[in-house]
């Protein structure tokens, strides 16, 4: 690793984003309309993954998925076991936690049309972001909240 000017360590790269859901094929359906390709998929159980997660007794389906560069990645994780709490499927985007996800598109409008049919729901506007972008955030399966951007300009 190389450092930068400010004397931190610079990381390699981020690797992946990973996102608990209930409906695996639901949301592998909703971020392919998008343009993400599922890349690989897996069960993982065992000691080692109890460990790793913190939990007993660990089962779960995992699909990455991957942008089209191949420069980002996104882990979906099913949890067979054990079960875990109920999320909030509505909770605003303001609310704590990792709260969405951008993608760049080249089409928004098309985009956003191809995602109603997998329950994507506007969450405010389609709004042109000075003379840059075209952007809105989309909630999708989970409630997991997508910000699309397309350039402009």
């Amino acid at each position: 690793m190389t450092g930068n000017t400010m004397g931190y360590r610079v990381l390699p790269r981020l690797e992946h984003v990973g996102v608990v859901v209930g409906d695996l094929e639901a949301a592998k359906a909703f971020f392919a309309e998008i343009g993400l390709e599922v890349e690989g998929e897996m069960t993982v159980e065992g000691g080692a993954v109890d460990r790793i997660v913190g939990l007993a007794g660990v089962r779960s389906d995992v699909a990455m998925l991957r942008t089209p560069d191949g420069h980002g990645k996104l882990e979906l994780i099913r949890y067979r076991t054990p079960e875990g709490p109920a999320g909030d499927p509505r909770a605003p985007s303001n609310a704590p936690g990792l709260r969405h996800v951008l993608f760049e598109v080249a089409d928004i409008e098309d985009v956003l049309e191809r995602l109603r049919p997998h329950g994507g729901e506007l969450v405010g506007e389609l709004v042109r972001y000075e003379d840059s972008f075209k952007l809105c955030y989309v909630r999708g399966p989970e409630g997991i909240i997508v910000e699309l951007a397309e350039r402009i300009g």
